[in-house]
């Protein structure tokens, strides 16, 4: 049994309305008046687990909660109570994992199975991806969102799991399966906006602000009267996903947009937070940050003035390599692309540190310090955002040669930060993953027509060699042609050779985490000739993107591609790729 309760603190009057688990469905729902106590809550009636409930306030109602465990209606429906006290964890032995160095591998549950649920991995699929040397799933979010499918970062119910994927109780399995394998997970939350359809925040009580505007209207409330509303709201949430869940840890959607000039930023607060529940729990709880700021700030602890993140995406790096291989100049990538550009993220971390951005108009950005752990910086060369917000979807796979595809994957696997993959990058998956949604109307027609504008006249043409049509999100197909492929099982030579690669490269990572090997074998991209790259380290790549053969010194310990060595010397036929190992295994 637990009360109901709902922060309301302009309120003069909350009522609950609520079904048990044994009363009829259509059955007339019983009430119950709420009583005001401390700090602007209102509590109820106590309820076993399975009740449905709402709350009405001031008359107007009634709303599903803000802090709903679970949305079995949808996100307009009633709410549903539920024990996460009820699920027995086989997990007492799991250690806890860093994400820091963990070989991260960013998925959306519902288009990674047919099934697209989070029962639908739990099994073959998690020891294929342990077994590949995976270390920590990334979730994109689980939060109710209005319909069935999209990439759930317009989550209105940010307690609840999302029904399609098998609600609360499922997510407690997939983690406590992944422990068993030896899989941390990460989850994908979104604080910094809440999605327009379903979201009834405002109902109750100045959750957000106009005192600051972001990219999506009003800013959440995290410093104006009465914030204690929402910064209590995302650190209970965040509580929520360590304790209840076992969640290992949080990436953070773009924090840039969590507006905050109160004296203790949020983000701090948070950090603080997680770490005192590290403590009581025994297990590393990790913080990746996404933001757009490039300020080292953002990973410096909080002790030593920071925002004290364990971690934060580092975009620089991809568009640095994306751009280099894939030779694309439009948009962000205006900046990139060139082997000194490329250099410069891989030695700097960002290519913008306090010198002018071209795309964004201004000076950006702050130096990364010399002694800072480079593993607090994620980098990857395919995630959802920069897959999915192309203008169809397609992945780099689908465009670059195989050699350019195993050059991505070891830049990435054996760089010096902490490496994350999108799913099918493993073997070379070219299905796009696109944009989509399922809104009701009229907000459906608005996101289709408002996806269509978005692209039109971004060069995406030029880019493609014709005309581009541009996949409707609303369309189910869209959906669907996102959805992986039979994987590896049913793929052709050029994926087989590229899961070959990738296996050969894990097989080297170690190389790369022995202790001072980086200060041994330090960090720096460069080329022989065009498109002849080196990417120095403790274990060095050598790949020939150009068509000439390459001549380098050493032996290799792996090859892709025609690679003959003989006497010390290596010559690569275009299009091949080796490594050279300068660093004992760990």
């Amino acid at each position: 049994m637990s009360a109901l309760a709902a922060w309301a603190p302009h309120a003069n009057d909350v009522v609950a309305s609520f079904r048990l688990p044994g009363d009829l469905g259509d059955a007339e729902p019983r009430t119950a008046s709420m009583t005001r106590t401390d700090g602007g809550w209102w509590t109820g009636p106590d309820v076993p687990a399975g009740t449905d409930y709402a709350f009405t306030v001031d008359g107007n109602g009634p709303f599903p909660d803000p802090r709903s465990p679970w949305q079995p209606h949808g996100v307009h429906g009633f709410s549903r109570t539920f024990d996460p006290q009820a699920f027995e964890w086989t997990d007492a032995e799991w250690a806890g994992l860093d994400a820091r160095g963990a070989v991260t591998y960013e998925l959306h549950i519902g288009t990674f199975t047919p099934q697209g649920t989070l029962d639908a991995m739990v099994g073959r699929q998690l020891r294929d991806l342990a077994r590949r040397g995976i270390q920590m799933i990334e979730l994109m979010p689980v939060a109710a969102y209005p319909g069935t499918r999209g990439w759930g970062y317009d989550g209105v119910s940010l307690f609840a799991v999302h029904e399609a994927y098998g609600g609360p109780a499922a997510l407690q399995r997939f983690v406590d399966a992944a422990h068993a394998e030896g899989l941390a997970v990460c989850l994908d939350v979104v604080y910094n906006h809440l999605g327009p359809d379903g979201n009834y925040l405002a109902q109750y009580g100045p959750y957000f602000t106009d005192a600051h505007h972001t990219p999506w209207g009003w800013a959440v409330n995290l410093d104006q009267p009465d914030a204690e509303g929402m910064r209590g709201f995302i650190l209970d949430n965040a509580r929520r996903w360590f304790e209840d869940f076992h969640i290992d840890a949080l990436r953070l959607d773009a924090v840039h947009a969590l507006v905050d000039d109160s004296d203790r930023h949020i983000l701090a607060e948070l950090s603080d937070a997680a770490a005192d529940l590290a403590a009581s729990l025994g297990r590393p709880l990790s913080l990746v940050a996404e933001s757009d700021l490039n300020q080292p700030s953002m990973v410096t602890p909080v002790a030593d003035g920071g925002l004290g993140m364990t971690a934060q995406w580092a975009d620089d790096v991809h568009h640095a390599l994306h751009a280099y291989l894939t030779g694309e100049r439009h948009g962000y990538y205006v900046d990139f692309g060139s082997i000194e550009v490329l250099d410069k993220a891989y030695r700097d971390v960002f290519v913008h540190d306090g010198g002018l951005s071209t795309f964004r108009g201004e000076y950006w950005g702050a130096p990364v310090p010399d002694d800072m752990d480079r593993r607090r910086f994620v980098v990857c060369a395919s995630n959802h955002d920069q897959v999915g917000n192309r203008a169809i979807g397609d992945r780099p796979s689908s465009r670059l040669s195989p050699g350019a595809q195993a050059t991505s994957l070891a830049m990435i696997l054996l760089s010096p930060f902490t490496p994350m993959l999108f799913m099918g990058e493993e073997y070379g998956e070219t299905r796009p993953f696109m944009f989509f949604t399922d809104h009701a109307e009229p907000l459906g027609s608005a996101v289709s027509e408002g996806r269509m504008s978005e692209f039109a006249g971004h060069g995406w043409e030029e880019l493609y060699g014709g005309d581009v049509r541009v996949p409707d999100p609303q369309d189910r197909d869209t959906f669907l042609r996102s959805k992986l492929g039979a994987g590896i099982a049913a793929a052709g030579a050029t994926q087989r050779a590229i899961e070959e690669w990738f296996a050969a490269v894990m097989a080297q990572r170690p190389r790369t985490l022995a202790s001072g090997a980086w200060e041994r074998h330090p960090v720096g991209v460069s080329e022989a000739a065009p498109r002849q790259l080196t990417m120095t380290g403790p274990v060095t790549i050598h790949a020939n993107l150009s068509d000439a053969p390459m001549t380098v010194a050493g032996e290799p310990v792996a090859t892709f591609g025609t690679v003959d060595a003989a006497d010390g010397t290596m010559t690569l036929a275009p299009d091949a790729v080796a490594l050279v190992a300068l660093e004992e295994t760990a």
